[in-house]
């Protein structure tokens, strides 16, 4: 039990690198895992949690998202649950190669989907994914009581919850996203209410440093709301 039973920590984790070589938007779709290094950066965030209070450990349906979330279990001796609220967001460029100038943006007809970023218009809406994920938060803190949570997910859907509790705008520019591979969004539970929201990169010296160039620096400790 923690030194205060009236407080939950709920780590929101993203999953680490993917196996694909072909360049696609593989969202939903199933049978893409983690490479090599997605597996060590994994292990490294299951050696990072390995002194910590976790009781409960929960992954999106996906493979990446599962082979992630398992090391950490078996370092604390759970079984992995799965939540569906977890899953990647909906794109209606899924299975693509997406980018200005090749890929899916060539075809004229697929412009008619970046007509509203602020919904957006080319998949699932923001407020949709808010809900989803205020849901897994709320029944991990719950089955976690007193103790902490682990949940494996996606960068977006990660991105966007946290953006809700920090009261921030929901559209945003995606290569200013604070959520890098096998990252931590922690949030913490006095009773029902979240106080803080902070973030962590225990793999970050895994990550290639393309992948880091666009990123948010790292702040010291966790924000804070008020009593």
């Amino acid at each position: 039990m923690s030194k205060d039973s009236d407080i939950t920590v709920v780590h929101l984790m993203r999953h680490g690198e993917v196996h694909n070589p072909d360049g696609v938007l593989y969202g939903r779709r199933s049978g893409y895992h983690l490479s090599d290094l997605g597996r060590r950066m994994a292990d490294r965030v299951a050696d990072h949690l390995a002194d910590r209070d976790v009781t409960y450990v929960v992954a999106s349906p996906l493979e990446r998202a599962q082979e992630t979330a398992t090391p950490v279990a078996k370092a604390h001796g759970l079984d992995l649950a799965t939540d569906e609220r977890l899953i990647e967001a909906a794109n209606v460029f899924e299975g693509k190669t997406f980018g200005v100038g090749d890929g899916a943006l060539r075809k004229p007809a697929n412009w008619k989907h970046l007509t509203n970023p602020f919904r957006p218009s080319w998949g699932e809406p923001y407020v949709e994914q808010v809900v989803r994920m205020m849901g897994a938060l709320d029944a991990a803190k719950d089955a976690a009581r007193g103790h902490e949570a682990v949940l494996v997910s996606h960068q977006l859907p990660i991105w966007i919850v946290r953006s809700f509790v920090e009261k921030r705008r929901l559209w945003h520019d995606p290569r200013k996203r604070q959520c890098t591979l096998a990252s931590l969004t922690t949030f913490t539970y006095r009773g029902d209410r979240i106080v803080s929201v902070g973030y962590s990169e225990p793999a970050r010296d895994l990550v290639p440093a393309h992948l880091l160039a666009g990123a948010k620096p790292v702040k010291g400790g966790a924000k804070a709301f008020g009593a």
